[in-house]
């Protein structure tokens, strides 16, 4: 006798009994830009519906996201000048660690993880410090410990190195020990590809590399059991969350991910992937609403627990309508 699967099937109200995968309002978190300047609310055009923020602008985004109900953001700099090292990044009174206190003020209990990293920063757009053209890893992850540290002492509740240098978690961990602020997790991007669906936010970010490619310090895209030692050095090294990016090309990697760690997996749905249902629903092709929910749920499924994505808000908003 065959086994009838469609009974479990036959409504809406069994479906949702015996759905596997739901997603929740704290699943997500929010990728937020800010730039030097006063009453900036810019849109990007590379990301429709996503802001450029200037710091006295942004109790417009913390209200907008207090309404949808997302509790985190992962913040992002453009900042006023650049140099070869990337000064503006650690500085006090860097744009960073300005929005960071703005932000706490305006609603301590947002959670606050900032993106660590060089290339929005510096003048020639890589991820650390040069040496004849070539990225100097044990130089870099000096600078990016201090960049770290200084979003601690700004009031971030958690740091995400995204330079790919091998061993910033260790620097980064050991730093932020030594200045008392054991209490501010890593969120490590572990397994961040050099992928071609990051255009739209280089746009965004203007974090685009003046010379050459990111081959040389971020992952190759063929490649996964590279990406679990990676996680598992990540690991040893202190991180307290993982994350893959991006995310729908690589829903195998988050599943090998989730299967092999016991820390908390995040994945970046990322703005190349973004744009393309954007551009899709904009020509009539698609149902976004009915996309976007498929597309985090698999994301979800496959493993992550923490999704960056810039349909945060909607799909927050989408959740509360549905739960009325």
């Amino acid at each position: 006798m065959f086994t009838r699967h469609r009974r479990l099937r036959k409504n809406q109200v069994v479906r949702d009994m015996v759905r596997e995968t739901v997603l929740n309002k704290q699943d997500f978190i929010y990728p937020l830009f800010v730039v030097e300047g006063e009453n900036i609310k810019k849109e990007i055009p590379s990301l429709e519906n996503n802001y450029h923020y200037s710091v006295d602008r942004l109790h417009e985004i913390v209200e907008e996201l207090k309404e949808a109900g997302v509790k985190a953001v992962i913040l992002f700099g453009i900042p006023g000048y650049k140099d070869e090292v990337g000064t503006s990044a650690f500085e006090e009174n860097g744009i960073i660690q300005k929005a960071i206190r703005k932000l706490k003020e305006l609603n301590p209990e947002l959670f606050i993880i900032t993106d660590v990293c060089m290339c929005e920063y510096t003048s020639h757009g890589h991820c650390g410090i040069l040496h004849d053209h070539e990225v100097d890893n044990d130089e870099t992850i000096k600078y990016i410990a201090k960049i770290a540290l200084s979003h601690a002492r700004a009031g971030a509740d958690m740091v995400a190195p995204s330079d790919m240098m091998d061993g910033r978690v260790e620097a980064i961990r050991n730093s932020l020990d030594k200045n008392g602020f054991k209490n501010v997790s890593i969120m490590a991007y572990s397994a961040k590809y050099c992928s071609a669906f990051y255009g739209p936010f280089r746009e965004a970010a203007d974090s685009s590399p003046k010379f050459g490619n990111r081959k040389g310090y971020q992952m190759d895209p063929a490649n996964i059991r590279e990406a679990m030692l990676e996680i598992e050095d990540d690991i040893k090294e202190g991180a307290d969350v993982i994350m893959v990016k991006p995310a729908l090309p690589y829903l195998d990697v988050i599943r090998w991910a989730r299967d092999r760690f016991d820390l908390p997996v995040a994945a970046y749905n990322v703005s190349g992937e973004f744009a393309m249902v954007k551009a899709a629903s904009k020509a009539g092709l698609i149902d976004e609403k009915a996309i976007v929910k498929e597309m985090l749920t698999c994301i979800k499924r496959a493993g992550a627990g923490m999704i960056i994505t810039y349909y945060a808000m909607d799909i927050c908003r989408w959740i509360k309508e549905e739960n009325n």
